[in-house]
């Protein structure tokens, strides 16, 4: 088969015409048309074609220029906003520390004015209470002495309605009353 192609163009070249090899003619006819389609395109086609290639190139550039602008404010309002929350995360904290400290000093002074008012309350409490035993040993003395001379006159059978007998045997009754309590708790 290739010799076959090979015996034609052979043939074709010694004048006939050759299907693989065309006459000069339409050699040079195909060339000028080929000149004046490509100089066609290259005045009227190509620019609007370099236009429209040029644009999209500037719209690419263009985007990819602002793209890399955002970025670059996105990355800084990123770093911006980072620092911010590291201050306000350092703020809290050192606000949650103060109050902290402050909650402590509040505790510590409460318990000092707790304390305080307990000394005071306790103080106070015996005071009362050494008034209130005053108050009932003048009272138990005065009525002691009373049923100790009322008894005393009884049993010794004569008035004992001097002011001053009465008062040295009361006084004589109550220390050895006391005496004897005193003996009875040591004893204890």
């Amino acid at each position: 088969m290739i010799a076959t192609v090979l015996t034609g163009t052979v043939l074709a070249a010694d004048g006939e015409g050759s299907v693989l090899v065309p006459a000069v003619s339409e050699l040079i006819w195909s060339v000028v048309f080929v000149a004046i389609i490509g100089f066609a395109f290259y005045r009227y086609a190509l620019p609007g074609f370099q236009k429209v290639l040029d644009e999209r190139t500037a719209r690419i550039e263009g985007g990819i220029e602002k793209a890399e602008t955002v970025q670059a404010e996105a990355d800084a309002a990123l770093a911006r906003y980072t620092k911010e929350l590291n201050e306000a995360r350092a703020e809290a904290a050192r606000i949650r520390e103060e109050a902290r400290v402050e909650g402590n000093a509040i505790v510590a002074d409460l318990r000092a004015k707790a304390q305080e008012e307990a000394n005071r309350i306790l103080e106070t409490g015996l005071r009362q209470i050494e008034a209130e035993r005053q108050q009932v040993m003048v009272t138990l003395r005065a009525d002691v002495g009373v049923l100790a001379t009322q008894l005393a006159s009884k049993i010794v059978g004569e008035s004992l309605d001097d002011e001053v007998r009465q008062s040295r045997v009361v006084d004589r009754f109550l220390d050895e009353l006391e005496a004897s309590t005193a003996v009875s708790t040591k004893g204890k």
